[in-house]
């Protein structure tokens, strides 16, 4: 590990504060109950801000007094900085943390709170200025001599120079990000990104860059302290990502070389030195295919996402460290030695099948192995909302080795009971067996774009094992009676219905209930014992048990090989639920945030064509045509509020034409 003197900027010496008392987090969700529990450690109090929608939120529950911010929208709440720094002069907090996101890399935010006499738990105003543009942090990089790609001037981009990658100077989580492959696109996408980077970060400057494949993402850990001692804490691989959002993260990054990690560290310590670093922060890096070039992306100024792999690896607590920098305490020499490997997955309220579509709505249960570290803003009972991120946890394991971490982790996900909107569980598990990425030679942040479709496949045999159950169970609760056989009960076979949430594959289960017992028309399948929780069927010599939770029409079943959502379907379809052909209906709940130039009933439009823009979930929503053909109902305008299902617009064809289909973008 790398250990360097950092010269602090004029300015900044660095000088001890007072003993941090009452802490307020300037942030939701699971990292503010990740600092809470740090904080209760440390015998620290602490203060919640929440929204309107936040007001029975997990962070706020657990912490010692909560401050309402009026509204609902992040720009009304979480990064009004004056409100933040008002409710924690008002709790008597004497120190502020912003977690990450909203106003963690504000150099104006973090004045505001040193200006209240506040104890600010992060980096100097000025190191977060100089790193808060990514034009002028290249730049900084630059005459720091660090390697970084070069810029390109989005008016003289050539054809030669493709592919190419938009960036949002400001700010990052892939918002007001796009990789442009047609040059004739590059006009369009710039438009795009600066109005997603304004949006989410009140900053709309973009530039544009070479765009790598097969690249790596690899970052490295800092943690400096005022006394001119800084650590590198290793490497952490988050090449796994999509619509340029990490998914799984691990410590240390596999398969670099001595040479380049060590270079790795030597470039990350000096963009720290660079810029008088104190607290911690994360330098990233693209790793060109072949493992032997490495140029600097960015150096986020604050806490990861991911952060507790590393956490994991060298046994230490980031977030006490962080509060044990503000109060000018100094780090030791060295860093702990790592031990092991850790991994970390991102559980989001998304269906990848359908594009990475966001999903809403109960969280009825959320129930990981012991074992494994669960970093979350939900409890089982909370609800998913449209207003922010749609990750509900992180879940983490650490173990000797790196195969053993990734055999943890995805053992613990697919026996994890997650009751809710669809997820991406059954991604994250195929994820972490895959080829593509146990094998450190074929790490790269393409893997999602090449893989996506064969790690959505649905699985139909065991969901429609899965629906046997669901029958029978639900039979068994109805009936009231249950075990390994319901005797003098003879009937004519009975009829149930029920669509896989996330596959959308429908099956009709047949059965009947006998004096022998219980028979499901399902090929090499014997019903063995059934009771409304739990039913155990023989499938092919080998009995699999099911437990069965329902509620209302929703049906989640969880076995010791994955867990499967269903829906249970009325009998016979209503009339009612037919939609007209071409409609266009919302994915989820949101905002009509606008629609397409000169769009009226009348016009014409083409296939794939965006209509319609929603956003929710902090991100943007394309809503595209579904067929050519002419427009002949709009029912929305910018600022509709709309729920999902709800009727957007109507395409009429001259053939058959489709539902509605969406793609994505970050926002």
């Amino acid at each position: 590990m790398r250990h360097v003197t950092v010269h602090h900027l004029p300015g900044d010496p660095g000088t001890a504060h007072a003993p941090v008392t009452t802490l307020l987090v300037a942030n939701r969700g699971e990292i503010a109950a990740r600092i809470f529990r740090t904080c209760r450690t440390l015998g620290i109090a602490t203060v919640a801000v929440h929204s309107d929608p936040d007001a029975e939120a997990l962070h706020v529950r657990e912490a010692d007094a909560a401050v309402r911010l009026p509204g609902a929208t992040s720009a009304e709440t979480y990064l009004r900085g004056d409100l933040v720094v008002k409710a924690a002069v008002a709790a008597g907090a004497d120190a502020v943390h912003p977690g990450y996101g909203f106003l963690s890399e504000s150099a104006d935010f973090a004045r505001q709170v040193a200006d209240a006499g506040l104890t600010w738990i992060g980096p100097p105003p000025a190191a977060i200025e100089a790193m808060a543009s990514k034009t002028r942090a290249k730049e900084l990089m630059a005459a720091a001599g660090v390697p970084l790609l070069a810029p390109l001037d989005p008016a003289a981009v050539t054809s030669g120079d493709l592919p190419v990658i938009v960036k949002a100077a400001a700010g990052g989580g892939g918002r007001g990000m796009r990789v442009v492959r047609e040059l004739d696109l590059l006009q369009e996408e710039l438009t795009a990104a600066r109005a997603e980077a304004r949006a989410a970060f009140g900053d709309g400057e973009v530039f544009v860059e070479p765009y790598v494949e097969r690249g790596r993402h690899v970052e490295v850990q800092v943690l400096a302290d005022a006394h001119g001692t800084t650590w590198a804490l290793g490497t952490r691989d988050c090449s796994l990502q999509r619509r340029h959002q990490k998914v799984i993260e691990e410590a240390p990054a596999p398969g670099l070389d001595d040479a380049l990690r060590e270079s790795l560290h030597t470039a990350a310590v000096r963009a720290a030195e660079a810029v008088g670093y104190r607290g911690a922060g994360t330098v990233e890096f693209l790793v060109a295919e072949g493992g032997d070039r490495a140029y600097f992306l960015e150096m986020n100024t604050r806490l990861q996402v991911e952060h507790p792999v590393t956490e994991a690896v060298f046994g230490i607590d980031l977030v006490a460290e962080q509060i044990r920098v503000a109060e000018g305490a100094a780090l030791d020499p060295r860093p702990p030695r790592p031990r092991g490997h850790a991994v970390e997955a991102r559980l989001y309220a998304e269906d990848p099948a359908a594009g990475w579509q966001p999903q809403t709505g109960p969280l009825h249960l959320l129930d990981v192995p012991v074992g494994l570290r669960l970093d979350t803003g939900y409890e089982g009972g909370d609800a998913i909302g449209v207003h922010y991120d749609p990750m509900i946890a992180k879940v983490v394991a650490h173990a000797p080795t790196r195969a053993e971490a990734l055999r943890r982790l995805a053992h613990g996900l697919e026996r994890a009971r997650i009751h809710g909107p669809v997820t991406n569980r059954d991604l994250l598990v195929r994820s972490l067996r895959h080829p593509g990425f146990t094998d450190p030679a074929a790490l790269e942040t393409g893997f999602y774009d090449r893989h996506v479709e064969a790690l959505t496949a649905p699985a139909q045999d065991a969901e429609r094992h899965a629906a046997v159950a669901a029958a029978l169970a639900e039979a068994a609760r109805r009936s009231g009676r249950f075990g390994g056989a319901w005797r003098n009960l003879p009937s004519q076979d009975q009829v149930a219905r029920y669509r896989g949430r996330q596959s959308r594959q429908e099956y009709e289960v047949r059965y009947r209930t006998t004096r022998e017992g219980h028979r499901a028309d399902v090929p090499c399948a014997r019903v063995v014992t059934v009771t409304p929780h739990r039913v155990t069927l023989e499938l092919g010599g080998t009995a699999r048990h099911f437990d069965i939770t329902r509620y209302g029409s929703d049906v989640h079943v969880d076995t010791a090989t994955g867990a499967y959502a269903l829906t249970a379907l009325p009998r016979f379809p209503e009339p009612r639920d037919a939609t007209v052909p071409g409609s266009l209906l919302a994915p989820m709940p949101g905002t009509v945030v606008r629609v397409a130039d000169g769009l009226a009933v009348g016009a014409r439009v083409v296939q794939g064509q965006p209509l319609v823009w929603l956003e929710a979930m902090k991100m943007e929503h394309r809503v595209t045509a579904p067929a050519s053909g002419t427009l002949t109902a709009l029912h929305v305008a910018p600022g509709h509020q709309v729920e999902v299902g709800a009727l957007l617009a109507v395409v009429t064809e001259t053939t058959d034409s489709t539902t509605d289909a969406t793609e994505e973008t970050p926002s």
